[in-house]
């Protein structure tokens, strides 16, 4: 599967833990949703990112999320992880994880770190926090971007506010603490992932 085919909403399951992964995986898939990210600063994100992948067994897109150092990207690649996402924009380690295989979503804020990113071989732009800048932002940075690039919203989104994102002109969205909380049941999690999928079909259609 190639990380443009699904629905362009990542699932960030911060906090989820190995024993749960996999029901929450299917929730996501059942309710829509094939990019899944696995924050480094969730227990044991690596066995997690194993399981899912595994599970999953070539119906998402596994990944992880709030990868900071080399270690952790040699570690997600290893696997044969295809998805890494960055909070911050640091073009040496970008380098390293596209070298690896790896598609990056780098975090960036403003247009220096956008262009700094790009120029490191990032092939998504995740602007990062989104719900404090707001599409009015998304309208003017989006004024410069390459318009191939695909610009991912996150941070604060919801399924209220994500098609004014994608009417500013973002490609998709990372879904956060409006979808998954550490312990959730995989019922709420299918029930908040359908939310978020119906409102980007509402607007698409």
């Amino acid at each position: 599967m190639n990380w443009q085919d699904p629905l362009p909403l990542i699932a960030i399951l911060r906090g989820v833990t190995p024993g749960e992964i996999e029901e929450q995986v299917d929730a996501l898939i059942d309710a829509g949703i094939a990019l899944i990210e696995i924050p480094t600063n969730s227990p044991d994100w690596l066995r997690s990112v194993e399981r899912a992948q595994k599970h999953a067994n070539g119906r998402a897109i596994v990944g992880a999320g709030t990868v900071l150092t080399a270690a952790d990207a040699d570690a997600l690649a290893a696997t044969g992880a295809t998805l890494m996402v960055t909070p911050n924009t640091d073009p040496p380690l970008i380098r390293r994880a596209v070298a690896a295989g790896l598609t990056v979503a780098a975090g960036f804020m403003t247009p220096s770190e956008a262009f700094a990113a790009l120029a490191a071989g990032a092939q998504i732009l995740k602007l990062f926090p989104s719900s404090n800048l707001g599409a009015g932002y998304v309208r003017a940075i989006k004024a410069v971007l390459p318009k191939t690039v695909p610009l991912f919203a996150v941070g604060g989104v919801t399924p209220d506010n994500l098609p004014d994102f994608l009417g500013a002109g973002c490609s998709g969205a990372g879904l956060g603490g409006d979808l998954y909380k550490p312990g959730q049941l995989s019922t709420a999690t299918y029930a908040r992932a359908e939310a978020f999928v119906q409102s980007h079909k509402k607007y698409t259609s």
